[in-house]
């Protein structure tokens, strides 16, 4: 139990009071001293026990889209055998504060409190920890204890209805090297290999295992795997603060239809991030929370990370999300490794332009961008 700042003041202020009227001999200062000091008194045995309950939080929903409405549910239950005074639940979301007052409590009782949380900016926001706290009438004093975890409220980014383009690299093994992340076991023959336990035996090769002397396989990789790659600009230069906000609902938006689809997708920032995972709703899910921390920052290594110009992982479409003033030849690396390469430029220039063999959008937000690229889908 401590003193508010209120309370600090009547302090001073009965004590100062009540000493001039030892001094003037003034007995109304004497009793207003001693009023001052009777109330700090009676706050204090108000105060003295702390809120004796059980409190838990639950986040429903703990993932939700910017400016959806997500809920947290307080359950307050009193433990004891002892009637609880009324009390303050105080809970923190981000850089706002939610402050429930909790009704007396009955032995054994139990209540639900629900209040709304902040959504209208895209983060990972902490929720908690929850503070439980006691206040007499006139806010001299009070006591409070910190309760339960601190939970997480992911707010992804808006999404947009949008159709999705994905293409496929022919990965004969007859051709060179197959992709390192290749499908295996469809109805292409990549190599022929030892035997190992799981491989299915109508697989066998028994010219080569007659050769060898041990048991060979027929190792056979997805011919067309349908592919889709992101690239997010999260460089400061070519987007602002608003417009990078617009860019990460463009990129959500097309890897969760691409990934809904079942399409296989990676995601890759300028900054280095670099998230691939086959399609479905886990994987939807694994995009939306990774598009929900990524932010801007300075990078000096241009608009291709090294990942998308280097390696064997390559092949299939490629959607770059950037500014709408940017170098056309910046893209002249992926001409050569993706089947499909299309830009979304976001800023004031609207338009369609195809260039290097690239189809460039050009849209003033997230919708008009989507919006043309259907367009060109159709």
């Amino acid at each position: 139990m401590r003193l508010t700042g209120r309370g600090v003041a009547v302090l001073i202020g009965s004590i100062a009071v009540y000493a001039l009227g030892e001094i003037a001999g003034y007995a109304v200062f004497r009793a207003l001293g001693g009023i001052g000091l009777g109330a700090l008194l009676a706050a204090t045995v108000l105060t003295a026990r702390k809120p004796r309950v059980t409190v838990q939080r639950m986040l429903s929903p703990d993932r939700v889209e910017r400016g959806r409405s997500a809920l947290a549910t307080l359950r307050v239950r009193n433990e004891g055998t002892r009637w609880q005074a009324s009390f303050a639940a105080h809970d923190s979301a981000g850089d706002q504060r939610q402050a429930v007052q909790i009704r007396r409590l009955g032995p054994g009782s139990e209540a639900t409190y629900r209040y709304e949380l902040p959504t209208s900016r895209r983060g990972r926001i902490a929720v908690g920890p929850l503070t439980l706290e006691r206040r007499d009438p006139l806010g001299l004093a009070r006591n409070s204890r910190a309760t339960g975890e601190v939970a997480t409220l992911w707010v992804h980014p808006k999404r947009h209805p949008t159709k999705t383009v994905v293409a496929g690299r022919p990965r004969h093994h007859h051709v060179g090297r197959t992709a390192d992340d290749s499908l295996r076991g469809s109805a292409d023959l990549r190599d022929v290999r030892p035997y190992v336990v799981g491989d299915e035996v109508r697989h066998l090769h028994w010219k080569a295992t007659a050769r060898t002397g041990q048991l060979m396989v027929r190792d056979y990789a997805d011919p067309d795997q349908p592919r889709l790659t992101v690239l997010l600009d999260t460089r400061r230069e070519p987007l602002s603060e608003a417009t990078f906000e617009e860019a990460t609902e463009v990129a959500a938006s097309i890897l969760v239809a691409a990934s809904t689809a079942g399409h296989r997708c990676r995601l890759v920032t300028t900054a280095g991030a670099d998230l691939a995972a086959q399609g479905g709703a886990v994987a939807s899910r694994m995009f939306l929370d990774e598009l929900c921390v990524v932010g801007q920052g300075d990078s000096r290594s241009g608009l291709l990370p090294p990942v998308l110009t280097t390696g064997t992982s390559a092949g299939g479409a490629i959607v770059v999300v950037t500014g709408a003033h940017g170098s056309a030849s910046d893209l002249a690396p992926l001409l050569s490794r993706y089947s499909s390469v299309t830009v979304l430029g976001l800023g004031p220039v609207q338009g369609i332009a195809p260039i290097l063999g690239a189809q460039v959008i050009l849209a003033g937000t997230a919708p008009e961008a989507l919006q043309q690229w259907t367009g060109v889908l159709k």
